[in-house]
């Protein structure tokens, strides 16, 4: 049976919630002063524009900590800011353009919350005294027989479960999630009932820090690295020429450069001669998946030993039935039906009706 981590709190307990700027994390902190928390505001500056005039990148806008800081003092809570630029860089910025030139999808806010925001969270907590620490991700947390248990959030279109299933179980047994059992629309209606300064506050982007232009942003980061080269059908024919494969991913059938008379998509990235092949969508189908860098927030199965489960190898894939094994070589997913566009980079997590048990990187597609 799953308990709700807030359910688990004593009232009057400090809690540390992060503070984005956004509505979500601000209706959060408001839901649990509601409840009688000892609530501490902390903002962590990620990123900063080496373009000043850029078009603002929200989440890690400079401005989004100003917001932050209004949405404390509208609240009366106190707030701190820490500046983890830094570790930005070193955990998503760099891997991001470094799986771009390497013919890789990354999922940028996977590492952001692993390696990044939930290590803060968790380390500044401790140290300022708090017995857990909340985001405004839509997802729920708590216990399910004395273990530490990530669900998905009950409004499906905007469940994050996804983007948190790395943190691993230390973490997840101090994250409270107020917003798990609430929906976008509603979220929106109670800031502004209640007069907070972000209500109308549009969403933050998926990529926040490239400004919506990931292969431009890769461009500039790389430099000489990038490197042109040919656009091949299945048969290895040249079709066409492209600038660099950071300009791609598979699956992709939009913005090719290339006409064929008929639709095509990307089917194949080589990194190392710059190719990249195209095909029909059938192409790009595949059984399975080989996984590496799984976190288990439920016992690993035996070696060997396949378990059934619903994979999703992307953030807005619904999920396909699939049974999970552990091999000498990582772990690989089988797939009931094939699917379509196993992106290598990308995440593939695995549930258990709404629990999250597992979650890896694809290596490559079976």
């Amino acid at each position: 049976m799953f308990v709700d981590r807030l359910e688990l709190l004593p009232r009057g307990a400090r809690v540390l919630v992060g503070l984005s700027g956004g509505v979500d994390s601000s209706v959060a902190a408001l839901r649990l002063l509601r409840r009688g928390f000892d609530v501490v505001g902390v903002t962590l500056h990620l990123y900063e524009p080496p373009n000043a005039s850029a078009a603002p990148s929200r989440c890690c806008a400079p401005e989004d900590i100003e917001d932050a800081r209004h949405t404390a003092s509208t609240l009366g809570i106190p707030f701190f800011t820490f500046d983890r630029q830094r570790d930005f860089d070193a955990h998503v910025i760099d891997p991001f353009v470094d799986a771009y030139l390497g013919g890789r999808t990354p999922s940028p806010c996977v590492a952001c919350n692993r390696d990044v925001k939930i290590g803060a969270f968790v380390g500044l907590a401790r140290t300022l005294g708090a017995a857990a620490f909340a985001t405004g991700h839509y997802a729920r947390t708590g216990e399910i027989g004395g273990r530490p248990a990530l669900l998905r959030g009950v409004d499906r279109d905007k469940d994050q479960s996804y983007f948190l299933h790395g943190i691993g179980a230390e973490a997840l047994a101090l994250l409270v999630c107020p917003l798990g059992d609430a929906s976008k629309p509603g979220v929106r209606a109670e800031a502004a009932r209640d007069g907070l300064p972000n209500a109308a506050k549009p969403d933050s982007e998926d990529l926040c820090f490239t400004a919506g232009d990931h292969a431009g942003f890769v461009a500039d980061r790389a430099k000489d690295r990038v490197r042109p080269g040919p656009i091949v059908d299945q048969s290895g024919r040249v079709v066409g020429h492209h600038e660099g494969v950071h300009r791609y991913t598979v699956g992709q059938r939009r913005g090719l450069g290339i006409a064929l008379g008929k639709p095509a998509f990307v089917t194949r990235i080589d990194p190392l001669t710059a190719t990249v092949q195209v095909g029909e969508g059938t192409d790009t189908d595949a059984i399975g998946a080989l996984l590496a860098q799984v976190t288990w927030l439920d016992p690993e199965p035996a070696m060997g030993t396949p378990r059934p489960s619903s994979a999703r190898i992307r953030y807005r894939h619904e999920g396909a039935p699939a049974t999970v094994t552990r091999t000498d070589q990582g772990v690989e997913v089988h797939f009931e039906r094939p699917a379509r566009a196993v992106t290598p980079g990308q995440v593939c997590v695995l549930y258990e009706g709404d629990r999250v048990v597992a979650g890896g990187t694809i290596v490559r597609a079976l």
